[in-house]
């Protein structure tokens, strides 16, 4: 029987990421998500319960993420979850669950605006991108040629001339 191993999250950084690099060269930077979920009690106050989830994310992701986000920033991740086992120093077995970043997101704080988009509007950098490379694609758009009258499909069908 197959397995899955899929994490999807949305919360806030705990602390700004930590960058470190193997002695490969291998970029990895450590997070702390603070996941709430608000919930009420059986005299109708809002209660919030927070989860912590330990992140690590590996290569160009891990930089972007130090780059672009610190704490309180909110981020929404995809990965899977991974068991480290150790022997602490004082010889008990330990062992903790943390998240393998594979995707993520940048999420528009409440409150802020998102970044335009080339056509006025406005919408998410895409996934995985950083807002260098998602503000290049933008760029990209709105610096695009028109498209010329002569391409070999005619001219642009009206609402009226559609037979449906």
């Amino acid at each position: 029987m197959p397995n899955f191993n899929r994490v999807i999250l949305m919360g806030n950084l705990t602390r700004d990421p930590e960058l470190r690099y193997t002695p490969s060269g291998q970029a990895v930077a450590d997070l702390s998500l603070a996941i709430n979920r608000r919930t009420r009690t059986q005299e109708g106050e809002q209660r919030d319960n927070t989860t912590y989830v330990d992140v690590t994310a590996w290569g160009r992701q891990a930089e972007v993420i130090k780059e672009y986000f610190t704490r309180g920033r909110p981020i929404f991740i995809e990965g899977r979850l991974q068991l480290d086992k150790w022997t602490s120093q004082d010889g008990q077995r330990r062992s903790k669950l943390r998240v393998v970043l594979e995707q993520f997101e940048f999420v528009t704080p409440r409150g802020s605006e998102s970044r335009p988009a080339a056509d006025g509007g406005s919408r998410p950098a895409p996934r995985g991108q950083n807002r260098a490379a998602a503000a290049a694609d933008a760029d990209a758009d709105a610096d695009a040629a028109p498209p010329s009258d002569d391409d070999d499909f005619g001219p642009e069908a009206l609402d009226d001339d559609v037979p449906f």
